[in-house]
């Protein structure tokens, strides 16, 4: 059995998740202790523990500890099932961060996979769902893992009430991605969203981020507005996501939340500035998605060389974990703060390897 050290690093969820999630794909029994030891509110909070209990449901994993607040538990993953699922966080808790854990094992399932999670689609320290929806699909699309994310409600803190659907098709082997110039980039769109505001909330927004990217002298973004005032979201909230496509495939994110006493205009600059920082780096992955590609990588079939805009706490945690769970060697990492890039050979991972069954179509309760 393997023993992590959930303290490791950046000592939060994100240890949790990709460990789980590798664990699961490669049959692992694992032991985290000193979980998210790193917080204010060490433990598991309830994104962390959906996420667990939501694996564990998928892999017919048996475990111990997964309580709300425990610090230790066992994971013992078993047969990988495929089918419809929904689960729920039962708060305001990251949607997207539930999905983390999930997304890896996608490609290995024996059939077709319909996932529905509620929570918060849009909340602080976590991607929002649009930056999944426009970045983080579309660039793993590049390695042959095909998947469909649709968006029934939004869900911002406190209330939450966000609905996402992830479907899925098993892709066989994941192809590596070798890309270190991003290219000039020819397209730059966004989704500006306000639920429970005016529509003129959402315009100041994408309006502001477009004066910022404009005066970079790079394409003028096309930004959906999208406006929500009736019942179905509980709300309210807003936020911004960009998203710029170069003509090497590379797709790099910028976003920002809207919150209480935060002008729109003030949201739509942070969005469109941290845009075009990723965009000056010229490289092919931006921070973010630099760390939660690590885990696909690790299991592609060769080598795959990309290039980071940033090397951030979260991908020197990710590429350790990595390294740990499915064994492989990360090279050209680089240093915290800085551009870098991750090099590695996966493990070529077929889903005829993975011990997996096909399964009918069930829903679980909330968790």
């Amino acid at each position: 059995m393997l023993e992590i050290d959930g303290s490791f690093g950046e000592g939060g969820g994100q240890i949790l998740r990709s460990c789980l999630a590798l664990s699961a794909v490669m049959g692992k029994e694992v032991r985290i202790f000193n979980i998210r030891a790193g917080r204010s509110e060490p433990g598991l909070k309830a994104q962390h523990l959906t996420g667990a209990k939501a694996l564990a449901t998928i892999c017919n994993a048996s475990s111990q500890g997964l309580d709300i607040g425990s610090t230790e538990f066992v994971f013992r993953p078993g047969r990988i099932e495929g089918g419809s699922f929904s689960f729920d966080v039962g708060t305001a808790g990251s949607i997207t961060l539930v999905l983390q854990a999930l997304m890896p094992l996608l490609p290995f399932a024996p059939g077709k996979m319909s996932i529905e999670v509620r929570g918060g689609t849009d909340v602080n320290w976590s991607p929002p769902i649009d930056y999944l929806r426009l970045i983080t699909i579309p660039v793993l699309a590049n390695m042959g893992f095909t998947n469909s994310l649709e968006v029934t409600n939004r869900g911002h803190y406190p209330k939450g009430g966000g609905i996402v659907r992830v479907s899925s098709t098993p892709s066989g082997p994941l192809k590596p991605i070798e890309r270190v110039e991003r290219g000039s980039i020819s397209l730059i769109v966004g989704v500006s969203h306000a639920v429970k505001l005016p529509r003129h909330v959402a315009e100041r927004q994408a309006w502001a981020a477009v004066q910022v990217i404009k005066d970079r002298g790079l394409p003028n973004p096309e930004i959906e507005i999208e406006n929500s005032e009736d019942g179905a979201h509980l709300g309210p909230g807003t936020g911004i996501v960009l998203c710029a496509r170069a003509e090497a495939g590379a797709i790099l994110g910028g976003d920002c939340l809207g919150e209480r006493g935060r002008r729109a205009e003030e949201v739509g600059q942070v969005a469109g500035q941290r845009l075009v920082e990723e965009i000056e780096s010229r490289s092919f992955l931006d921070r973010h998605m630099g760390d939660m590609i690590v885990p696909y990588l690790a299991l592609a079939d060769g080598v795959s060389d990309v290039s980071v805009s940033q090397i951030t706490q979260h991908t020197l945690t990710n590429v350790k974990v990595a390294e740990w769970v499915a064994g492989v060697r990360f090279d050209q990492v680089g240093e915290l703060g800085k551009p870098g890039r991750l090099r590695v050979r996966g493990l070529g991972l077929k889903p005829s390897q993975v011990v997996a069954s096909p399964k009918e179509s069930r829903l679980t309760p909330n968790l």
